[in-house]
């Protein structure tokens, strides 16, 4: 990402986010507060399907984080925190520059648990996506097609690493991808992260009345609109070839500003999956500009059947790079 555009993103920030002698002076008390009692000034940040996350300050450090929590009603859901210990955990241990921060893990008073991690800003790319399909001019001055498939190199720099350390996502959607303004990109929800040495015994087949947009409440497969076809048909064993197919996903929605899949549930969008034949970004998007080469790539990566996939995201993301050599990207 070029330096004009980096710095025409952070100049969209209306938040002062620079040091002041406040934050790095003063004296540290000697009765000082550890765990949920050193958080203070707590606003809502984002509420999602299972969880709330909220900014709020550590009065030790001086500095505002995220803290995250599920929703009261599915406190006693043990899969749900499983989930959570999960995604903090698996976010913890993959220590990579496309990954969040986590600070701590611990109990509030109430005994119900929190992780907090380090505050980023940003858009997340299914916003981006949006504004550029309803044409807003600045999106689309930040965010040319070059921009965005290095952003998508990134994505796939992360997720390599994160299966090299044996670990696949499962959830991988633009929501869950979040571009900064100096052009980080972060991979967010690591909740459905499928861990070495887990059995994959419930791969149930998707419940006919989800929502297919949302990632569905007490199971572990990912958001209907972006899972493969082996998710959607319950397979019993998977590997990191559908994160590969999530991101074909995310490529055709970044070279044709549209969904690949439809449906008004979540059974309809499997069964479009699973009988329908998928359209090229060229054949859905026939009046915008699409490299043969990205379009390839795409189509490879969203292949129904595993071993027609690229065997990796490392295979992809070679292909991208690839193709961001040749010079093709720029612009």
């Amino acid at each position: 990402m070029g330096e004009n555009i980096k710095r025409k993103v952070k100049d969209t920030e209306l938040h002062d986010t620079s040091l002041h002698l406040d934050d790095t002076d003063g004296d540290f008390p000697v009765h000082w507060k550890s765990g949920s009692l050193k958080y203070a000034d707590f606003k809502l940040m984002a509420e999602g399907g299972t969880a709330k996350l909220f900014t709020c300050r550590d009065i030790n450090l001086h500095r505002e984080v995220v803290y995250k929590t599920l929703h009261s009603e599915l406190k006693g859901s043990e899969i749900e925190i499983q989930r959570f210990l999960r995604e903090a955990r698996v976010t913890a241990k993959l220590a990579h520059p496309g990954t969040v921060p986590v600070y701590e893990m611990g109990r509030d008073r109430n005994g119900d648990i929190y992780f907090t991690m380090k505050r980023v800003r940003g858009r997340n790319l299914r916003d981006i996506i949006q504004g550029l399909r309803d044409k807003d001019e600045k999106l689309v001055q930040l965010f040319p097609l070059g921009v965005l498939v290095d952003s998508l190199i990134q994505i796939c720099q992360t997720v390599a690493y994160a299966h090299d350390h044996g670990v696949i996502h499962r959830d991988l959607k633009p929501a869950n991808i979040l571009i900064g303004g100096f052009g980080e990109v972060l991979v967010l929800d690591w909740g459905l992260a499928k861990v070495w040495g887990e059995v994959d015994l419930d791969h149930n087949v998707v419940p006919k009345d989800a929502d297919p947009a949302l990632t569905p409440v007490g199971r572990r497969y990912g958001t209907p609109l972006y899972m493969a076809p082996e998710l959607a048909r319950g397979d019993s064993q998977i590997d990191g070839r559908v994160d590969v197919f999530s991101l074909g996903n995310i490529l055709f929605e970044i070279l044709t500003l549209s969904q690949l899949l439809h449906g008004k549930t979540a059974q309809e969008v499997a069964d479009n999956l699973l009988k329908s034949d998928l359209p090229d970004p060229s054949e859905l998007a026939s009046g915008r500009h699409i490299p043969a080469a990205l379009e390839a790539i795409c189509r490879r990566a969203l292949k129904k059947d595993p071993r027609d996939r690229y065997p990796s995201v490392q295979a992809m993301l070679d292909s991208l790079k690839s193709y961001q050599l040749s010079g093709a990207a720029i612009g």
